[in-house]
């Protein structure tokens, strides 16, 4: 079976897919779980043992009453909104497409996501409903009084981070990252560096080569990944040649 190029900076998804067989089935139902009875013509295989197979999640009708839900928003706790507004819009690009202020609460919510401002709505009922029917939006939630705290990141991110700890241990989070994509991995990360973001990895560090990992103000990751195919370059922004490096990195740890 070919692999496809792109799949070959990541060692690891080119092993598991060159692991994949197509084999003819039957269709697949059991009436008695409704999760489980999407039919499907093909189901794709792992060659190794006790490997998931995916085949019926790719396949089949969206089930019933489902059909408009829209995958609206991630939610991240911030310690200062214009902070973190001037990294999602100046520097992410982003667009501020709702906030609400719930001063009875002490805490305010900003929508931002990946829009031409030429969409954004003149009216609060008209940026909500775009708001509500944009894919995509990252939701930044400030607690009135966090920006005055001393220490410089207060929410734990969830990747071996001992923000927030009793003990100052790391602990292994479950959260990762979101990601965005862009025309070329090495000319983003460019802009990013010039305009003072930090990397947790540039395009050439580790072993995967070609996306990057930036935080935002809170340390939160964004992974940058090109829209077309995975390209290296000899060298990335921080100086790191393209040549060598480690392999995969679990963040979590």
């Amino acid at each position: 079976m070919m692999i496809p190029s792109t799949l070959l900076a990541f060692p690891f998804l080119a092993a598991s897919v060159s692991a994949f067989i197509t084999a003819p089935t039957t269709n697949v139902h059991r009436p008695n779980d409704r999760y489980n009875s999407i039919p499907s013509k093909t189901q794709l295989k792992m060659a190794s043992e006790g490997a998931l197979d995916v085949s019926a999640y790719m396949t089949g009708p969206t089930p019933e009453g489902t059909e408009d839900f829209i995958m609206q928003q991630t939610m991240f706790r911030v310690k200062d909104p214009k902070k973190s507004l001037d990294f999602y819009c100046n520097v992410l690009g982003f667009k501020l497409l709702h906030y609400s202020e719930f001063p009875q609460w002490k805490f305010n919510v900003y929508f931002v996501a990946p829009v031409s401002s030429s969409t954004v709505q003149p009216t609060e009922a008209g940026r909500w409903n775009h708001c509500m029917t944009t894919p995509g939006c990252v939701e930044l939630t400030w607690n009135y009084g966090t920006e005055e705290e001393e220490a410089d990141k207060i929410y734990n991110t969830g990747n071996a981070d001992a923000t927030g700890t009793k003990d100052g241990e790391k602990i292994r989070g479950g959260f990762g990252h979101i990601g965005i994509t862009v025309p070329n991995v090495y000319r983003a990360c460019e802009r990013f560096h010039e305009m003072g973001a930090e990397f947790l990895k540039s395009p050439n560090a580790g072993g995967m080569k070609g996306l990057a990992f930036v935080k935002d103000p809170d340390g939160y990751l964004i992974e940058i990944l090109p829209q077309g195919e995975m390209v290296a370059e000899p060298m990335d922004c921080l100086g790191v040649p393209a040549e060598g490096g480690e392999g995969y990195k679990d963040n979590s740890k």
